[in-house]
């Protein structure tokens, strides 16, 4: 290991940097980690970089009391179902906002649901509009290291203090919903709740909310958005929405409402045939990628790729996208499109949107752990990769953006997730894999990821660490073996957890 490895005074040191991070991620217990050619349509639209963003992962409150009531919410949060435990309804969140006074109805609303990439376009969405001066609220999930990603407001997570008052500010409400209904409200209704709330309260000009999982029965789909874009579609949670990508696109496009405009990435044909049909159904006006949008070109630059993006008004050329792969640059095309219509590029006007603006916002942007490198020498990318899908675009914008001579992987999954799949999309560009486990109750245990690899990798090829900064420590060893130290790489990936973990341990945030 070099000098620059990971700071370790010894093992009390490391036991003392896992109680910090094994702290942060307590509220994790129940939570779902890993929540991830269009050819025809119904009416299509065709002309019928903002403020600096703050830091992408808060850091944990320094004031000691503000620490500790922010631990107190989410203990509070963690006696509720768990985002792994769902009874398919929004009864419950509906009966919440009843009582909250509607506050979902205050501001406009873009929708974003499909399999991989949601939060990441939904970045990029906010910001746009934060460019364009608006107010943005913005809802994702799940986070990277503390609970207070999940919201933010003008581009930055919320205060502890704030998501604290918020969380205090609706208990009352939330206790008489839970009182009234077959089922409390779960931690992930609770926290949709307090989005809402929070975006009312602010105010917001516009709100950006990623779905948890699905899309009908979905706690964040008691909105009418005005905008509902669906990322690329395929398959992952197939015991909750289904076993082809056209099933699941049965529940994800509960998102579509009425007169609605739908921004599509480019689909699985079962899927796509599935959502235009949604949309003819409610009359919804449909962007395809592709067709009414997409990625007119793309060249890999330092620190990211400059793009040229046709959106639905027209061209922008000379963008800066500060983010690595081609499966960012469809993000991006598919983010410009849904501003695009929010705007009524399309419907009621047909000039594009101010091309230095929308350079600028796009310059902006940052996604915490997906393709993020966090340290150098040899340089540590971290990528939150999950299914086979995600893995295959990481596997090829790694390639693409690095072109490592060893490159080692470092993998911890969850259980009942298709490893075999991802770590057959790594294989090609792994030297070796280090499997390991992260701090979930639902976390794969290494030995059985290891037998999994082992059939994928051959047995020289794998190496089995327990703990996470062990396999860390021991992935940046291998990197530098055989004298090829400034061309070699470590990837971190397998879930949300596993990276934010990791990103902990390599001092980041």
């Amino acid at each position: 290991m070099s000098e620059q490895q990971p700071e370790s005074n010894g093992p009390d040191d490391r036991d003392e940097t896992f109680e910090v991070f094994e702290r942060i991620v307590a509220e994790e217990s129940d939570r779902d980690p890993d929540l991830a050619v269009i050819e025809a349509g119904s009416r299509t639209l065709r002309a019928q970089a903002g403020p600096p963003q703050g830091e992408p992962v808060p850091a944990q409150p320094v004031d000691p009391e503000v620490a500790r009531a922010l631990q107190e919410v989410e203990q509070e949060l963690s006696t509720r179902w768990g985002e792994t435990k769902l009874e398919p309804s929004v009864t419950r969140i509906a009966a919440l906002m009843d009582v909250l006074g509607e506050p979902q109805r205050a501001y406009p609303s873009i929708h974003v649901t499909g399999t991989n990439g949601k939060t990441s376009t939904a970045r990029m969405i906010e910001a746009l509009l934060n460019a364009f001066e608006l107010r943005t609220g913005r809802y994702t999930s799940p986070h990277v290291q503390s609970v207070t990603e999940r919201i933010s407001l003008d581009g930055a997570p919320i205060t502890a203090e704030r998501f604290v008052e918020t969380y205090y500010d609706i208990k009352p409400y939330v206790e008489m919903v839970d009182a009234s209904e077959e089922f409390r409200l779960s931690f992930f209704e609770v926290l949709t709740g307090m989005a809402y709330a929070a975006f009312a309260d602010a105010p917001v000009d516009a709100a950006v909310v990623e779905v948890g999982m699905g899309g009908t029965w979905d706690a964040t789909n008691v909105i009418d958005a005005s905008v509902a874009v669906i990322t690329p579609i395929s398959l992952d949670h197939t015991d909750r929405l289904g076993a082809t990508p056209g099933e699941i696109a049965g529940e994800k496009g509960g998102i579509i409402k009425q007169d609605a405009t739908v921004i599509l990435a480019q689909q699985p044909v079962d899927a796509a045939q599935v959502l235009l049909k949604k949309a003819v159904e409610v009359d919804a006006t449909v962007a395809r990628e592709g067709m009414e949008f997409g990625v007119v070109s793309r060249e890999v630059a330092v620190g990211g790729q400059m793009l040229t993006l046709r959106g639905v008004g027209g061209e922008y050329d000379g963008i800066f996208l500060p983010l690595y792969g081609a499966h960012m640059a469809h993000n991006a095309a598919v983010a410009l499109a849904a501003v695009e219509a929010f705007f009524g590029v399309g419907a009621q006007q047909s000039r594009e949107l101010d091309l230095e603006t929308v350079r600028r916002a796009f310059a902006s942007v940052t996604s915490p752990g997906r393709m993020e490198v966090v340290r150098r020498s040899p340089t540590v990318v971290l990528d939150a990769a999950h299914n086979p899908a995600g893995a295959q675009v990481t596997a090829e914008a790694v390639t693409e953006a690095f072109g490592f001579s060893r490159l080692i992987g470092v993998m911890a999954a969850s259980e009942g997730k298709d490893v075999k799949g991802v770590l057959e999309a790594f294989e090609p560009i792994f030297a070796e894999i280090v499997v390991t486990e992260n701090s979930s109750h639902r976390a794969m245990s290494a030995d059985e990821l290891a037998a999994v690899a082992v059939e994928v990798f051959g047995p020289d090829r794998v190496q089995v660490e327990p703990r996470l900064d062990d396999a860390l420590e021991a992935a940046i060893t291998l990197a530098e073996e055989e004298a090829e130290y400034g061309g070699a790489g470590v990837l971190v990936t397998g879930s949300v957890i596993t990276v934010g973990e990791a990103r902990l341990l390599l001092k980041r945030g």
